[in-house]
């Protein structure tokens, strides 16, 4: 058996992060080989990952990235609010958006995680997620991913637990990001009238004219109030209708096409 000295322990600990005496054992346990040990120490993290895979992951930040021909977010959950602010939970934050951007794209997250990881190729982002999970003895889960080809724009809340990612034609990147904190802070449903439910819509529609009629209103002039009351719905459900959050006088509509741009499309994220 080779003779395992201190400095080969620490260099090991220095790369992996990991605890002087687990290193020193793996190690002992692959004849001094670093590499090999390396191995050994995140298949044991592996195994110890599929114990400890049921606990709660409710903790977590969502990450975006906008590419030159395409925008993504992804959200990454832990267990403990804490470690969302650890550098390397960070890092793969990044990293699973970037790839997901500016990679070949993917339809899930384990498709995802099993591309190269932009910061530490030829390391997947997988081996990525498995050597934290090393460091931190905290499971992680890649839960959501989305990607938007052409045109985008993304923002994400201060705190990580909100975000929203955007495509759109024509304008400028300052439009586009304004659209993504617009509907990061006020809640819509869809973009567009067009894409809301026709049964959700006929449905506050006959709640609206009966209403109107408890209130003793004319016949003749009640499909007019409906008109009128209609566009509150259609304010708290859909982009394009909502006052503009940074000028409530006009419409997130109208704001866009002053700007001679067209919202495509939009997704929104609540953490968990």
């Amino acid at each position: 058996m080779a003779d395992i000295t201190a400095a080969m322990v620490k260099e090991l600990r220095d790369e992996t992060g990991l605890p002087m005496m687990e290193c020193k054992k793996a190690l002992q346990e692959n004849n001094g080989d670093k590499n090999a040990a390396k191995e050994y120490l995140r298949k044991q993290g592996i195994k110890t990952q599929a114990i400890r895979g049921d606990r709660a992951t409710s903790e977590g930040r969502i990450g975006i990235y906008i590419g030159d021909k395409a925008g993504a977010m992804v959200e990454l959950l832990c267990e403990s609010a804490p470690v969302t602010n650890a550098e390397g939970f960070l890092k793969l934050l990044a990293d699973c958006a970037k790839q997901l951007a500016t990679g070949p794209g993917a339809n899930s997250p384990d498709e995802l995680l099993a591309q190269p990881s932009p910061s530490r190729a030829p390391m997947t982002l997988g081996e990525q997620r498995d050597e934290l999970f090393n460091q931190i003895r905290e499971v992680f889960k890649l839960n959501r991913i989305v990607r938007f080809d052409g045109q985008t724009a993304g923002y994400v809340h201060h705190d990580g637990k909100s975000g929203a990612l955007v495509e759109f034609k024509g304008g400028t990147p300052e439009v586009g990001r304004d659209v993504a904190m617009h509907a990061t802070a006020q809640k819509p449903l869809v973009a567009t009238r067009e894409q809301l439910n026709p049964v959700d819509v006929q449905k506050e529609r006959e709640i609206l004219t009966e209403a109107a009629r408890k209130e003793g209103k004319p016949e003749n002039i009640i499909e007019k109030m409906i008109e009128g009351r209609m566009r509150d719905f259609y304010a708290r459900n859909v982009l394009v209708d909502q006052p503009f959050i940074k000028d409530d006088k006009q419409t997130v509509g109208k704001m866009l096409e002053a700007a001679k741009a067209t919202l495509v499309r939009f997704e929104r994220w609540q953490l968990g």
